[in-house]
């Protein structure tokens, strides 16, 4: 299976921050992406349906072949990943435990925050993966649902960018936080506003590189890593209109999409 591809999924086109991360860290692998995007934002959706939404994905995926599975999407890792991990007989890799394990490696006073969709934070996703954490550590979540609104728009920067993280903020600057975790993946695309508004002091920590990271050690480990003579080939589904993804996709991840195929999941009365 080493020349399989990954499986790559979220609810919309915040899994491209991921998809960029891996494709930069590990540059052989095949990458299979898939964004349901006719069903987005999973973020305001209840955890039940959310679940649904996202397995119906991943068996998509899994049908293709893949050897691994990225739960590229904040709201869909809190709902799904038990059962995922139980369901599919290739390794899941999500991106809520890999962002807490480097924000605790990074982090110097231990008062750490979160930002997140609606979802994610009633979750308590985060919250809980800190359990474990060394004594000290303090953990504050703050939703943020504009700011996915923002991203998918292509709105990254600019006034209002600069109003939304500083009213999102606030509660967090109050507790004085030194670390950040940007707790859904299109968040990345608001890296310079975050930290404008945080001050270099804060240091942000990414699920999607943290994700990509943690991929890696699990295909390495499980003797997963295609070869370094593997010629990799990306492909891109969409369950909404590709001609809009792939603007969209193309100011996440650059030239490397080329041609968005659509993909149907879902039960056949409500198919999209």
């Amino acid at each position: 299976m080493t020349g399989s591809p990954i499986g790559v999924f979220d609810s919309g086109l915040g899994g491209l921050t991921v998809a960029r991360e891996i494709l930069d860290q590990l540059p052989q692998e095949s990458v299979l992406y898939l964004g349901d995007t006719a069903r987005t934002p999973y973020g305001p959706r209840p955890i039940a349906q959310v679940r649904r939404y996202a397995l119906e994905c991943l068996d998509r995926l899994v049908d293709h072949g893949v050897k691994a599975l990225v739960i590229a999407c904040n709201s869909a890792s809190a709902a799904v990943l038990a059962d995922a991990r139980e369901r599919y007989d290739v390794p899941v890799v999500e991106v809520i435990r890999p962002a807490v394990r480097r924000s605790m490696a990074v982090t110097r006073s231990g008062r750490i925050g979160v930002i997140s969709t609606q979802a994610t934070h009633q979750s308590r996703a985060y919250l809980d993966s800190f359990v474990a954490a060394p004594p000290g550590v303090q953990v504050w979540s703050q939703p943020c649902p504009r700011f996915v609104e923002l991203v998918e728009e292509g709105v990254t920067s600019g006034p209002e960018v600069i109003e939304t993280a500083r009213a999102y903020l606030a509660p967090l600057q109050e507790q004085q936080i030194d670390t950040l975790i940007l707790g859904c993946t299109h968040y990345p695309l608001l890296t310079s506003a975050l930290q404008y508004v945080l001050g270099e002091e804060v240091t942000l920590v990414s699920s999607a590189a943290a994700t990509a990271a943690d991929l890696f050690r699990v295909l390495t480990d499980g003797g997963l890593l295609a070869g370094p003579d593997h010629r990799p080939e990306h492909q891109w589904l969409t369950t909404g209109d590709p001609q809009g993804f792939t603007f969209l996709a193309r100011r996440f991840l650059g030239p490397e999409v080329e041609q968005v195929h659509r993909a149907f999941v879902g039960r056949a009365e409500e198919r999209v």
